[in-house]
């Protein structure tokens, strides 16, 4: 299942960033997260951010290789310009997932960032050697939770420069 949630909203002050970032366009984000609190505070955090973004979510790992691929349900989903990407993931795991996506042309570079609460080193590990843009170990503090995700926006879609979507 996939949901677009959070349509786009648009603070006075976004305008500026906005048109140096995505011409004007929002900000596409694929959620890749099967547990319903983090992905509700994933998007709550992004929401109250200042850009304008569409958060699409998907509950498991082959539904996200569907959305990516423009496949069935979701022949007509957008090239997201990030992806959040929970590692734990039912049908295909995030490594599975952040392989395939790294793997392609044409979705190589999009920058993918793992939010897991996964703190082992393997892991850590084996989502670089797939070419994972950054690894957050998502807290359990609800205020340091919201943090992390504002701090991921400020970061990637407000500071770096992004590839075009294709």
């Amino acid at each position: 299942m996939t949901q677009m949630l959070f349509p786009p909203t648009r603070p006075p002050e976004a305008d500026s960033i906005m048109s140096s970032l995505t011409n004007g366009h929002p900000i596409e984000i694929l959620l890749v997260e099967d547990n319903p609190d983090d992905a509700f505070m994933t998007m709550a955090a992004l929401r109250q951010g200042k850009l304008c973004n569409v958060v699409h979510l998907v509950e498991d790992g082959l539904e996200a290789l569907r959305f990516l691929h423009r496949q069935g349900e979701h022949a007509d989903a957008p090239r997201p310009d990030l992806i959040l990407l929970d590692l734990s993931l039912p049908r295909r795991t995030g490594l599975e997932v952040l392989a395939e996506i790294k793997e392609g042309p044409e979705l190589r570079r999009i920058p993918v960032v793992i939010m897991t609460g996964s703190t082992r080193e393997e892991d850590v590990v084996k989502s670089y050697d797939h070419h994972a843009n950054c690894y957050i170990t998502k807290p359990v503090d609800l205020a340091k939770f919201l943090g992390a995700v504002r701090k991921i926006e400020d970061f990637w879609l407000k500071l770096v420069r992004l590839p075009s979507a294709a």
